[in-house]
Parts: structure tokens; C-alpha cells; sequence
């Protein structure tokens, strides 16, 4: 043959690279005296290059492997994997937060690794989903590839079967805009219980929805996810977290005198700065002659007088509690004690940034004009002991367009876990927030798009139709790998949910797995609700992800540095 490197996995190394040194000599035209031809060698000795059907093979294979391990984490009753990785331990349910600690080097397997990471940042939910689906596409395309079907007729055809998906999706989503404020909450909060319900924290989703939903109510038009703070603090019970209509941060490193400070102000005036309020020792080594003793004092006191001259200033503009990014030390902490101000110095940026949305206040960089318009005010400033750290409390802000999320919980694991599943249920509320269409979860869309694509493949002429058809039933992946997660007959489920949706028509249109009674149920009705876009991006990312992997059909990698000395011998033809 004149390919014979299309079978080259099954020959051994030496056999190979002799075949193909002659079959490269061959296409060059070599004339080699007495049947010895020359061999062309067109890239570095020891590169190692796989082509055709079982390289195709190989990365579905790495692919699927990969989808294993995250497969199980789906659905309310998922598990949750436990990864080990420089001696810190990490618990988690979250499909991008597992493949990110993997550190996964197969290249073929890393677009898995990146269509969770899209789908995290696109729509901040649905990370297994997205995983379980597209190897679920590969899965259903290997048999084809194995039969010799073309990778690019699959492609086309699984491009063509994800936009009919799309468009019919577009067009079942329920509209939840237009509605009273109260009806709008509680349709929020059912969709943050939705993404809750999959996470460590189920059982507590009836306490931490309405948690998220006020977060991310009390944001601005843009919604930026930075006007959130979530802090952690290790102690107490889940239950004792709670939300701050204001801003919340850690007590900064402080210097003596801090502790005569008040701790409680209501209406303060607060004054946001980014200059260090401490004697400074020269910085460029500066040189000063004197030819009078007498004058070194002055230099002194000037030094004193610019800094008393910076403090004076601020107590002028009425200011009762001074923040500050950088440094203030020990001078200017008890000069501010003595006056009954507040004072915290080396504020983190973004805590800084949430003070200046939710007070009204803007950062200085010089205390010359402290005019009343830059100095802002909230309703009620305190310190408190939350755990062992101390908090400094910023509530009832007349601008409120921030809040903090303060985390309580027994270990650091089970806390960081917490954040992760409160970030993935802020995300989907902002989602709805921003885009009011919801659709039904539990895998009763997947279902109802696999019915809608079966059908059409049957009006379809070719081996198009075989393949839109197994689209479809790689769709089912989702509510089978809810049943089998959560201990059911997952093949009699399916059955029933089949049933259910070839005949029940309008009606039988939301039926998904119902995770309570081991059944099916009207999954609109039970309010397993997700934002339509959650389930746009996963099967465009998905899709685009299978037809990735579809089309390569070599890789060449060289292991030069793996191996020391190179490539090995080139063996006899």
C-alpha cells in the first residue's frame, strides 16, 4: 500500500519508520541502486508523528477518559471528588474547578479543560454538563469513524443538528420578564435553588438562595460580579453566614493607639485615601550640606510639619473614618485616636473600590481639597468579631450598589467549596437577571430536543440522517447520567421519559428525572429551572468542542526532551 503508515500503531517502532522512509522514497522518485533507496528524513530523528483513524480514535478515547472523571459529579445527587495537589486538599462538585486542578497534559483531552473553563466564565453553571455532552458527541461519532465514515461529514452534519437544537431552544424558553418585583424574586430564587441543588451545600439552598438572590438585586445595571465580596471565616455553622448590604472587610494591620479608636459610628463622614500618612525616610538618597548645626532641626521639624499639616486637614473636613491604601502609622493612628476617628490603613484594592461604589466617596490622592462632594457616608459603621478575625462593617449605604456575602462554616475545605457553589448560583441569578428566559432542568430539554432532532432526521436523505439521529441520542446522556448518579434504573427512566415526550405533547414537553421519588415529573412545574442561556452555551461549546477533536487527524510532537539521546534506531525494511 502506499499509506502504510495508516496502520502504523499496530507495527512495531522499527518496522514503522523503515516503511515509511521507503514509502517516502518511493513518492520522492528515489532510484536506489540495487533496491536500496535513499531515505528522505523530513522532520528531527525521535519526532514521533500519528496519523489517520486510530490517532482519531486515540483522542476520543483521552476525551472520554477525561469526561469520567467529572461524570459522576453531575446532578443534585452527584459526587464530589477530592484532589490532592501540593499538600492542599481541594473538595469539589464544580466540573471547571476539578479540570482545573487536573492539570491535564494530553493536548487532544485539553479542549475538554477549556470548554469548562468557557462555560464557567460564559455562564458560570452547567461546567459537567458541557463535558458529559461532548464526549457523549465523540462517543456517538466513533462507531462512525471506525466504520470509515468521513470526519468532515460528521462535522457538517453535527453542526447542522446543534443549530436546529439552538433554534428550537430559542424558541421553548420561557419568558420570565414583565413581572412584578416580588413574582421576579421568587422566580430568581427557584433558579438559584436549581444550581444550588447540585453542589455540597443542598441542604441548605433554602437559606443561601434568598442570600444570593438579595446580592445580586442590590447591584448596579452592569452587574459586575467585583461588587460582590465574599469573605470566608472559618468557625461557627453554615448557618451563621450572612449578607451585608454594605461592604464588610477584615481589620487591616494596625498599629498602638489603634485600640482607643472608636468603634461605632451612625452617619459617619468617610474620607477614601491612597497617600501613606507616616514619616517617611528619604527614598532617593538625598544629600543635604549644612554649615550651621543649628539649621539640622529645622529639616527635622519640617518633616513633622508636612505630616501634622496632612492630619490637620483631614480632621478639618470633619472626616470620621479614614481609609486608606497605603501605610498609616503609628503617629498618625493615635493623633486620630485622640480625636475620636477611626482610621485603617493598607485597605485591599477591591475592598476599596466596593466602599467607593457603596458610599458615595472618591479616592484622593492629596488631602488639599477635602470638598464635602468627595467625602462619602453610610448609615451605620461598626467593627465586629466575626470567628477570631475582626470585621469592619460598612451597612445601610445610600448608594448600595454593593453587598458582601460573609462565609461561616468548620473546615477551610468545606468553606471554599461553599464560595465556589454561591459563585456559580450568583452567576446564573445574574444571568436571569439579565436574560429573562428560563428553560426546565433536569435533563427534560435534552430530552425534548432529542425527540424534536430524531424526528427530523427521518426527512433527511443520507448518512446525514444517521448522524443527526445519533446526536439526538447523545443528548440523552444528561438525564441518564442524573439516574445513574443518583442510584436509579437509569434505562427505565429513559423509557418513561421517552414515552412521555413522543406522546404527551405540550404537556409531556417538561418531563425530566425526578430526583425526589425516583420517577418523572414536570420539571417546570417542580421549579428545576435554569436560564436559557446555561444550556445555549453548553451545547454550541460542546458541539464546537466534539468537531474540534473530529477534525485533527495528526499529531506531532517531539520528545526530544523527554527522552535523553534523541529518537532510537531506524531499524531494517
Amino acid at each position: 500500500g502506499n499509506r502504510p503508515s495508516r496502520f502504523s500503531p499496530l507495527l512495531p517502532s522499527g518496522v514503522r519508520s523503515s516503511l515509511e522512509h521507503k514509502n517516502t522514497a518511493k513518492m520522492m522518485g528515489g532510484r536506489g541502486i540495487g533496491g536500496l533507496q535513499p531515505s528522505i528524513i523530513l522532520l528531527k530523528e525521535g519526532t514521533d508523528t500519528s496519523q489517520g483513524k486510530g490517532q482519531l480514535i486515540s483522542n476520543i478515547n483521552a476525551c472520554s477518559a477525561v469526561a469520567d472523571i467529572v461524570r459522576t459529579t453531575l446532578g443534585p445527587r452527584g459526587m464530589d471528588k477530592l484532589m490532592h495537589k501540593d499538600g492542599k486538599v481541594t473538595v469539589s462538585n464544580d466540573g471547571a474547578t476539578i479540570m482545573k486542578t487536573l492539570e491535564i497534559v494530553h493536548p487532544a483531552a485539553l479542549t475538554m479543560v477549556d470548554i469548562a473553563k468557557s462555560q464557567d466564565s460564559e455562564a458560570g453553571d452547567g461546567t459537567t454538563s458541557v463535558v458529559v455532552l461532548c464526549n457523549e458527541f465523540l462517543k456517538e461519532a466513533k462507531q462512525y469513524v471506525e466504520e470509515g465514515v468521513h470526519p468532515q461529514v460528521l462535522i457538517k452534519s453535527y453542526r447542522e443538528a446543534s443549530r436546529l437544537a439552538i433554534e428550537k431552544l430559542k424558541e421553548w424558553a420561557i419568558e420570565i420578564a414583565g413581572k412584578d418585583d416580588k413574582d421576579k424574586r421568587d422566580l430568581l430564587m427557584k433558579c438559584a435553588a436549581t444550581s444550588l441543588n447540585s453542589k455540597l451545600i443542598a441542604h441548605q439552598k433554602d437559606f443561601f438562595a434568598p442570600i444570593v438572590v438579595d446580592a445580586v438585586l442590590a447591584l448596579d445595571s452592569d452587574m459586575s460580579l467585583e461588587m460582590i465580596g465574599v469573605k470566608k471565616v472559618p468557625g461557627g455553622a453554615l448557618e451563621d453566614s450572612f449578607l451585608v448590604h454594605g461592604v464588610a472587610f477584615k481589620k487591616t494591620f494596625s498599629y498602638a493607639g489603634f485600640e482607643q479608636q472608636p468603634k461605632r459610628f451612625t452617619n459617619p463622614k468617610i474620607c477614601l485615601l491612597n497617600i501613606e500618612l507616616e514619616l517617611k525616610s528619604e527614598k532617593e538618597n538625598a544629600e543635604i550640606r549644612l554649615d550651621d548645626p543649628e539649621k539640622y532641626q529645622s529639616i527635622v521639624d519640617a518633616e513633622w510639619n508636612i505630616i501634622y499639616e496632612k492630619l490637620d486637614k483631614i480632621v478639618a473636613a470633619g472626616c470620621q473614618v479614614v481609609l486608606s491604601r497605603l501605610a498609616i502609622g503609628d503617629l498618625a493612628t493615635q493623633y486620630f485616636a485622640d480625636r475620636n476617628i477611626f482610621c485603617a490603613g493598607r485597605v485591599p484594592d477591591d475592598d476599596m473600590k466596593r466602599v467607593v461604589r457603596a458610599c458615595g466617596a472618591s479616592v484622593q490622592t492629596s488631602v488639599q481639597n477635602l470638598v464635602p462632594e468627595i467625602i462619602g457616608t453610610c448609615g451605620l459603621f461598626e467593627e465586629k468579631q466575626i470567628g477570631d478575625e475582626r470585621f469592619n462593617i460598612f451597612s445601610e449605604c445610600p448608594e448600595g450598589k454593593t453587598t458582601t456575602i460573609v462565609l461561616r462554616g468548620g473546615a477551610e475545605q468545606f468553606i471554599a467549596e461553599t464560595e465556589r457553589s454561591i459563585h456559580d448560583s450568583i452567576m446564573i441569578v445574574r444571568r436571569a437577571v439579565k436574560n429573562a428566559k428560563i428553560v426546565p432542568g433536569g435533563g427534560a430539554i435534552e430530552m425534548e430536543l432529542s425527540k424534536f432532532l430524531r424526528m427530523h432526521a427521518r426527512k433527511i436523505y443520507g448518512k446525514a440522517q444517521l448522524i443527526i439521529n445519533s446526536y439526538a441520542k447523545a443528548l440523552e446522556v444528561i438525564p441518564r447520567q442524573l439516574s445513574d448518579n443518583a442510584g436509579f434504573d437509569s434505562t427505565d427512566i429513559l423509557n418513561r421519559l421517552r414515552q412521555k415526550h413522543a406522546f404527551g405533547g405540550e404537556a409531556g414537553r417538561w418531563f425530566g428525572v425526578d430526583m425526589d421519588e425516583e420517577g418523572i415529573c414536570d420539571c417546570y412545574e417542580k421549579f428545576v429551572w435554569e436560564p436559557q442561556v446555561v444550556k445555549l452555551s453548553a451545547l454550541a461549546a460542546a458541539t464546537e468542542a466534539a468537531c474540534l477533536v473530529l477534525s485533527v487527524d495528526e499529531t506531532i510532537k517531539n520528545p526530544q526532551s523527554e527522552q535523553p539521546g534523541g529518537g532510537g534506531g531506524m531499524g531494517r525494511g
